[in-house]
């Protein structure tokens, strides 16, 4: 019997009551958000449970959202696939206030770059994590280049004339 978006969400309704929530299908794949202080507990319930069986985490990324409150200003996204019924899930967590999370690199030691990777871009802090610096940036690096926290271009800059990168405005 293929597993279906229904049995997913009563199951993780009955364990874990309102912190899961925001259930729905999105461009074939469902996905759900959860509170950030259990994001431990979901993730390893879809793992060992014997009817959900999502044992592959394929991705695991970090979001800022600048123009949300403190509350939501950060999420982490991730992408999880039970092979045995080729099933996705997405499964989203905001985090409150600053950014920290629970490490999941107990559970799934793939995710042990990814959350590397993840504080690296976005400064988010993955407690528990046994080796969490930087990884793609320089160590002395003191921002996080992801954060959407500056200019896209620098205004100031004399050498970039829009005619030449096709962004002219056209007078009628």
């Amino acid at each position: 019997m293929a597993l279906e978006n229904i049995d997913i969400q009563n199951k993780l309704v009955e364990t874990f009551g309102e912190s899961v929530f925001n259930f729905q299908e999105e461009n074939d794949m469902f996905s759900f958000e959860m509170a950030a202080d259990k994001n431990t507990a979901v993730i390893l319930f879809l793992k060992n449970s014997e009817d959900l069986r999502f044992h592959f985490l394929t991705d695991l990324c970090g979001i800022h959202y600048p123009d949300n409150d403190d509350n939501h200003q950060f999420a982490i996204v991730y992408h999880l696939h039970n092979w045995y019924e080729n099933k996705r899930i997405k499964v989203k967590a905001y985090l409150n206030g600053t950014p920290e999370i629970k490490t999941i690199s107990n559970i799934f030691l793939s995710s042990n770059w990814m959350e590397r990777e993840t504080y690296d871009f976005y400064g988010v802090n993955f407690i528990g994590h046994p080796q969490l610096k930087r990884i793609l940036n320089m160590d002395e690096m003191i921002s996080f280049p992801m954060r959407k926290e500056f200019p896209m271009e620098d205004s100031g800059r004399t050498d970039k004339d829009d005619r030449f990168f096709g962004r002219t405005t056209i007078n009628l």
